[in-house]
């Protein structure tokens, strides 16, 4: 997360908030129907024409990357996901609409697609893929959301269905609550259906055999997903079966069984001797990022830390922390939400006054000026309405000096707000400053590979890794293996590192 440096504000256009979500224009697209040549079924083409499809991709693109922490390219990765992309889009029906493939510098494990043919991958789902063909796999099946036109048809379904929040930020005049409200990067991260991932999965079997790759990659990946999902709920605290909304596990619902049905329906031919490039993979992930940017601060499970500008924060227990370029925001039970960033302010104005300034027309109740951890700060409470629901807001400012501020949002439903009020309570006294020797120790984790020797354990590979909990099954999941399994010497695996 980097400083927004944004100065308070407490003006909105709200018809300019309604072309940046796409819905002005949106009645002159006329109803008419085609027939997708990727499906061979016939379409309603009145959400958006090919031409506004790419319209609606290139504006939306740089908001997407700035959601994720940018785009991450150490190692020419995203030049080698690139090439890899092409050869993919070069077997579909449509090869000649100049896909866009991205790499995200997040350690989500996630990947999707926008209209007009943008794919992302991040670099979290890089460091989970066993090799080459996994990863294949995963950007042949958002090629085939694109030709089938899935990635269109949801975008305007999600514009439609996040007006309600968005225009929160719209009543309230306030630009920072309407991003906190919106997150626009959600509307990407919303489930397809299940005849539309067995589609995508079915285009993407095709195209991954037309380039040279077996589909069984596809089902191999899924399964280290499950497995995954399932690793990262227990370090959460929380049960196996709960699935990360940001995870996607949730953003693309399928089965192994669906996943081979998928493969059947295709009805391709086996590949000779199939690409899999596994060694050639992993020494290209060799030095990788994993985790969080230290540029833009590191998630370090319930703790946010940013050692290059000073400073660290806590989230509550079944908070989960996803970190943007400007903004860091996580999300909780119930809807619930945390938003955390830095303002900028004219003057040097006292902590109570940017509070009333940020807040522009939302009508804060018991302003109370405090001081957390040495530092002067402020914070009020008001009530709102979203989507018809009642929420309640409180937001807090702490003064960093030079008229910075650093700003968290808590936005509750109503019904939860009193069981959360401690816990959020304490993040906002969980903030402090970090003294230069503290930063300095805060290092960024990296992905290593390591080739097996003769002697060497499950444990003492395990023990390799960073000190944590369920360290067997964090080295196990990594490397595709059964915890206690030990691949054969000789064999490259992935270490992560400080």
């Amino acid at each position: 997360m980097m400083p927004q440096r944004t100065q308070a504000r407490n003006t909105a256009n709200p018809i300019r908030l309604l072309a940046a979500l796409g819905l002005l224009g949106a009645a002159a697209l006329l109803p008419g129907c085609t027939t997708n040549p990727a499906t061979g079924e016939e379409q309603f083409a009145a959400l958006m024409s090919p031409q506004q499809e790419r319209q609606v991709g290139q504006e939306q693109h740089p908001k997407i990357t700035e959601q994720f922490g940018g785009t991450y390219d150490e190692r020419n990765i995203a030049a080698y996901v690139s090439e890899l992309g092409g050869r993919l889009a070069a077997q579909s029906e449509m090869a000649d609409l100049n896909f866009t493939f991205t790499v995200l510098d997040s350690p989500i494990v996630n990947a999707f697609a926008l209209p007009g043919g943008y794919v992302y991958v991040t670099r979290g789902l890089m460091a989970l893929a066993e090799n080459e063909a996994e990863l294949a796999g995963v950007v042949a099946h958002e090629i085939g959301h694109v030709t089938a036109r899935h990635s269109a048809e949801r975008y305007s379904q999600s514009v439609v269905a996040n007006l309600g929040v968005a225009l929160l930020g719209v009543l309230t005049k306030s630009n920072e609550l309407a991003n906190v409200a919106g997150y626009g990067a959600q509307a990407y991260l919303q489930s397809y259906s299940r005849s539309q991932e067995f589609e995508a999965d079915t285009l993407g079997v095709r195209y991954l055999t037309r380039a040279g790759y077996a589909p069984d990659a596809m089902a191999s990946f899924l399964a280290k997903l499950d497995r995954h999902s399932r690793l990262q709920a227990q370090l959460a605290g929380k049960s196996p079966d709960t699935v990360d909304q940001t995870n996607i596990m949730a953003t693309h619902p399928r089965t192994l069984d669906r996943v081979e049905a998928a493969r059947q329906a295709a009805n391709v031919a086996a590949v000779a001797n199939p690409r899999i490039a596994r060694d050639e993979y992993l020494q290209r992930l060799n030095g990788m990022l994993y985790g969080d940017n230290p540029e833009q601060g590191l998630v370090r499970g319930q703790d946010f830390i940013h050692p290059a500008l000073r400073f660290r924060f806590t989230v509550p227990n079944g908070f989960t922390l996803v970190n943007g370029q400007t903004k860091v925001q996580a999300a909780g039970p119930n809807n619930a939400v945390i938003s955390f960033d830095i303002g900028k302010a004219q003057g040097n104005p006292s902590a109570s006054d940017y509070l009333r300034a940020w807040a522009g027309n939302l009508r804060l109740t018991n302003i109370e000026a405090i001081t957390v951890n040495g530092l002067p700060a402020a914070t009020g409470a008001a009530r709102a309405s979203s989507n018809n629901r009642a929420i309640d807001v409180r937001l807090v400012a702490i003064a960093g000096g030079d008229g910075s501020f650093y700003r968290f949002a808590f936005i509750t439903p109503v019904q939860v707000t009193n069981q959360l009020s401690q816990g959020l309570r304490e993040t906002t006294y969980s903030f402090r400053k970090l003294s230069a020797a503290e930063a300095a120790k805060v290092k960024p984790e990296r992905l290593k590979t390591y080739k097996v020797r003769g002697g060497d354990t499950a444990t003492s590979l395990a023990a390799k890794m960073p000190a944590g909990p369920l360290a067997a099954e964090r080295f196990a999941t990594l490397n595709g293996l059964q915890v206690g399994q030990v691949p054969p010497a000789g064999t490259l695996v992935k270490l992560v590192t400080e």
